[in-house]
């Protein structure tokens, strides 16, 4: 039995943790706030209740995993996982909406064809087709496994099987997400369609590559799904108290100020206080600047390794307070698309953006009367990608993301009718929140892991050059997400118990 401090209660970390624990390992969390969950956050007033990180939960069979590897009862028994259905509503540019529903391709094809006209449908089914030739090439590498010694392989090879286009006299293939909506789908509400699952991870689609359709495959293969009795918060909660169930201890309020080395190998954890918790592995959940000042300003990576993935956005979360019970019949997901796309990407993504322009906004509306105080209220939740901060005082402002956040209520009106007019109250949540809650730098959100683009969307691998010290959660291998949590905290376990020579579950 071996001695494992893990540093931060995040997601991936409390994976990692419970795994390691039902192994034989005696496990130690220390967490800075005095909480845990990491991005699943809840915030509460006057009777309301509000996710404040993700508020739909894609691939949950990672997390089903976790739970039966980790005891015999298994998630459904402790959270109420219900699948969302339809899966989204999308409110388009030119006034035109489509309700998707959940995990069938049959059916999307005939809403989009209903929606937007004859062959719509099919060029989207088309693509949905190669999306899971892309999943199939990459899930194992990018989900499954530790991150290849030869990653370059992963970073120099666009796996997503472009359809050959002639565009100037040139065969052409599309090596990014907007090249693939321009190209192959060619309709703007279909680009927008696919835009819109980039940008929730705070990614570029003029930029982002090709391989990014598995974002939305992802959803369409396994559907999306909401914890009810609470939000995504009760997997938190659910995962936290597996970790108590099998002997985890958890020290809320504890900073770890240093970690502590001998000949190159972890030999404990040091707290603000000066005290020195020894232990023979150490799991760190949190970003890799932290990490590197718990070193001492040491990079804990090789220079020739994949370094953090650059760039990124942040979320700017606005949550509403309604006079008015939830009408029947509404959908819980509806994606509001900018009217002007290249105008929202110049905002969130060019060198000069400080002027805001409208952004594609995602409006929560869920079923479920634990998140209010009785059946004459609704709780919203609406949300968007924002530059991250320490982009100039035009963006970092209190007045400046109020003004975003008012923005945000004037696009989802376009889905809600009278919105401003059942408004009670509503509190914003800014990148600021975001690095408070997940130690972020600039309160940047991690994308998953992606293949091709020379590695830019490569996170580090779980291991480190120092023995002992592994890395866990949306800043490492493989990336942010909540599916990617999960899988991240298997990754380390294994490394952990069968050393270098893991090669992921089969």
């Amino acid at each position: 039995m071996a001695r494992i401090a893990v540093i931060g209660a995040g997601m991936g970390a409390m994976a990692a943790a419970a795994r390691l624990a039902v192994a034989g390992h005696r496990v130690v969390v220390h967490e800075r706030t005095g909480t845990y969950g990491g991005a699943l956050g809840r915030f509460e007033r006057d009777g309301f209740s509000f996710d404040t990180g993700p508020g739909l939960l894609p691939l949950p069979a990672v997390w089903r995993d976790l739970f039966v590897k980790t005891g015999k009862e298994p998630l459904e028994s402790l959270v109420e996982l219900v699948q969302v259905d339809p899966s989204s509503r999308h409110v388009f540019a030119d006034g035109t909406e489509v309700s998707l529903p959940n995990a069938s391709r049959a059916g999307v094809v005939a809403a989009l064809d209903a929606a937007l006209g004859p062959s719509a449908g099919q060029r989207w089914g088309d693509f949905l087709v190669r999306a899971r030739e892309t999943w199939d090439r990459t899930r194992r590498p990018l989900l499954e496994e530790p991150l290849w010694p030869n990653w370059e392989v992963l970073a120099e090879r666009e796996p997503y099987p472009s359809v050959p286009h002639k565009r100037l006299l040139r065969t052409r293939r599309a090596g990014t997400l907007a090249e693939v909506g321009a190209w192959e789908l060619r309709d703007a509400r279909l680009a927008a369609l696919l835009d819109g699952h980039a940008l929730a991870y705070g990614l570029d689609p003029r930029t982002a590559p090709a391989n990014a359709a598995v974002l939305p495959y992802m959803e369409h293969a396994f559907g999306v799904w909401y914890v009810r009795g609470g939000g995504l918060r009760e997997l938190a909660r659910a995962v936290y108290e597996r970790c108590l169930a099998r002997r985890v201890e958890f020290r809320f309020g504890s900073e770890i100020a240093g970690i502590v080395e001998k000949d190159g190998r972890v030999v404990g954890v040091e707290s603000a206080e000066g005290a020195v918790t020894e232990a023979e592995f150490v799991v760190s959940g949190v970003a890799p600047g932290v990490l590197d000042r718990l070193r001492g300003g040491a990079p804990v990576r090789d220079g020739g390794e994949v370094g953090p993935q650059r760039g990124g956005a942040s979320r700017l979360t606005v949550l509403l307070a309604l006079r008015g019970g939830r009408p029947q019949g509404t959908v819980h997901r509806t994606v509001v698309h900018a009217r002007d796309a290249r105008a929202e990407s110049d905002s969130l993504f060019g060198a000069a953006s400080g002027t805001a322009a409208e952004p594609t906004v995602t409006v929560l509306r869920p079923d479920d009367p634990a998140l209010v105080p009785d059946a004459e209220h609704e709780a919203v939740t609406l949300s968007a990608a924002v530059p991250a901060l320490g982009g100039g005082p035009d963006r970092d402002t209190t007045e400046a993301f109020a003004q975003r956040a008012e923005r945000l209520i004037d696009v989802a009106g376009r889905a809600v009718p009278g919105l401003r007019d059942r408004l009670l109250w509503h509190e914003v949540r800014t990148p600021a929140d975001v690095a408070a809650d997940t130690g972020a730098a600039d309160g940047v959100v991690p994308a998953p892991a992606l293949a091709g683009a020379s590695g830019r969307l490569l996170h580090p691998a779980n291991g480190t050059r120092t023995a002992g010290l592994f890395t866990v959660g949306g800043w490492s291998h493989p990336g942010g997400g909540l599916p990617h949590a999960g899988m991240s905290g298997a990754l380390v376990a294994g490394l952990v118990v069968e050393g270098p020579e893991f090669r992921g579950s089969r």
